[in-house]
């Protein structure tokens, strides 16, 4: 008997223990964000936010974790391309945010690319864990747009100023081990083992002392939530509008012909599928 197959971009699966797990489903398309799928995003962190157990775990089917904003969807709407990114990013940013003020202990799991908004949504964990041949890359000033999800927020916290403008304005790729080395991840574990790792560590927090994990987590956070809602509506707001600048458009459009391949004299690899890296 073949099992029913989930038409959803993202799901929500409850394990014993009692762990949450928000998973990212649409592999096929490297879980890149179009506007149902960060919808789908908002509308479940929403609904885990409401009912979250002892842990939350956020991971991603397929190859990669998130390589960010569809270039598709984003490409060829002229006058539309503001509101349309603007759209997307919104309802991203409110499930960052719903994610960030998670009461208990939220652990993300990040393999293949992370990309662009992909970077944000994987540093919003409390604990993050990366397979050795994860790849990140920023990818937004290759393409004339500015960070969003909260990855210019983020980065200058768990890296410093000095290594986050080196992210950001060079779109360096660091590797799961690279990224443990700068502080992006809490570590990098064998690609067989991620999942096994991520579960375990969730499940080990989700048996551990509800109360006390809360409150240690309030501490760490304290204050955090209105600054990170205010940093996120104006990445919003910037990307939104570089998104209708021509140089923009044309470096989309340009992108996109070119299969995804980085501009002459850029000798990095593309952390993503080709059409999704911002």
């Amino acid at each position: 008997m073949s099992l029913p197959v989930s038409t959803q971009p993202v799901r929500i699966v409850r394990h014993p223990g009692p762990v949450v797990e928000l998973r990212l489903e649409d592999p096929e398309r490297g879980n890149a964000l179009d506007l149902r799928t960060a919808e789908a995003l908002r509308d479940s962190a929403f609904e885990v936010a409401a009912d979250p157990g002892g842990a939350v775990l956020l991971r991603a089917a397929g190859g990669s974790f998130c390589v960010g904003g569809d270039l598709r969807a984003f490409a060829g709407r002229g006058a539309e391309t503001s509101g349309y990114v603007h759209a997307v990013a919104s309802a991203a940013h409110a499930a960052i945010q719903a994610l960030h003020d998670l009461p208990v202990p939220l652990v993300t799991a990040v393999r293949g690319a992370a990309a662009g908004g992909g970077i944000g949504l994987a540093l919003v964990g409390d604990i993050v864990l990366a397979a050795r041949s994860a790849r990140f890359r920023l990818a937004y000033t290759a393409i004339g747009l500015t960070p969003d999800c909260g990855a210019s927020w983020f980065l200058p916290r768990l890296v410093g100023p000095r290594r986050a403008a080196d992210l950001i304005l060079t779109n360096r790729v660091l590797t799961g081990d690279d990224a443990e080395r700068w502080g992006l991840v809490s570590r990098s574990v064998d690609d067989g083992e991620l999942d096994g790792a991520a579960h375990r560590t969730a499940a080990e927090l989700a048996a551990g002392s509800g109360a006390a994990l809360r409150a240690a987590k309030g501490l760490l956070r304290a204050g955090a939530g209105e600054e990170l809602r205010r940093h996120l509506a104006e990445e919003a707001r910037l990307i939104a509008a570089l998104a209708d600048s021509r140089e923009a458009q044309d470096r989309m459009a340009s992108f996109l012909a070119a299969g995804g391949r980085p501009k002459a004299g850029d000798s990095r690899p593309v952390a993503g599928r080709p059409e999704s890296v911002s």
